[in-house]
């Protein structure tokens, strides 16, 4: 690794928006790529750029846990954790089931409490660090097809801003990036189903990855504790 090398511990990144987050930090800003995700896709694709990467699960803190062990014993450092994660379960709210409610508040709230354990310690350490979390568009807005999401994402916004007024002053920095609608290919979308995003069109896999790009630079070194929409402008709350 050289000098001016960063690294960026990218959870979820066996395909969609996690592999385009990897992909775009390791091809634009030459971002050392450590990557976890329940396939071994994860691994291939850090390779492939460079990096290294294992199998494991986001709502596991041990495996949450070798991911960071394996960024430090590789390069010595962590500037950036990107926490994505996968789909919960999509029933009518009252058919969800205790273990499907319990699934969702591991994956998309525990996930990011668990990883901020273990990595405020070294950032505190280093004297500060980024924190970008693949959210959805739903948390303000709720869609009654995303109960479990919409639910413990809007608890994860309320955490963030909580943990940013806890450790901004240690220069911690994090934010949540809130997809709308989103394709590795948007044009594979039938033209019935984007009539009510203002853009007329689903976003990329690629779009995505550019907003947190711009969440883990110095562009954006003043932001913390945000929630930023990404979603064609379909969101009606100012």
């Amino acid at each position: 690794m050289t000098g001016t090398s960063k690294v960026a511990v990218v959870v979820g990144a066996g395909s969609g928006i996690g592999a385009a987050v990897a992909r775009e930090l390791a091809t634009r800003d030459g971002y050392k790529i450590v990557a976890l995700s329940p396939s071994g896709k994860t691994k291939a694709l850090a390779e492939e750029l460079g990096g290294v990467g294992l199998a494991g699960s986001n709502c596991s803190t041990e495996d949450l846990q070798a991911v960071v062990d394996l960024a430090l014993e590789a390069y010595g450092r962590i500037d950036l954790v990107v926490n994505g994660s996968g789909h919960a379960a999509s029933d009518p709210v009252l058919e969800i089931t205790d273990e499907d409610w319990e699934t969702g508040m591991q994956m998309y709230l525990m996930n990011v409490v668990r990883m901020c354990r273990i990595i405020t310690p070294h950032f505190e350490a280093n004297g500060g660090g980024t924190i970008v979390n693949i959210s959805t568009s739903s948390p303000f807005e709720p869609n009654p097809k995303y109960p479990v999401s919409a639910t413990f994402r809007a608890a994860l916004a309320s955490f963030t801003k909580l943990y940013t007024d806890e450790y901004g002053p240690k220069g911690i920095r994090m934010n949540n990036v809130l997809p709308g609608f989103t394709k590795e290919d948007p044009s594979t979308v039938p033209d019935a189903w984007v009539q009510k995003i203002p853009l007329r069109r689903a976003a990329s896999s690629a779009e995505i990855a550019k907003a947190v790009r711009f969440l883990a630079s110095e562009e954006s070194s003043y932001m913390t504790g945000q929630n930023v929409r990404v979603d064609g402008g379909v969101a009606r709350g100012v």
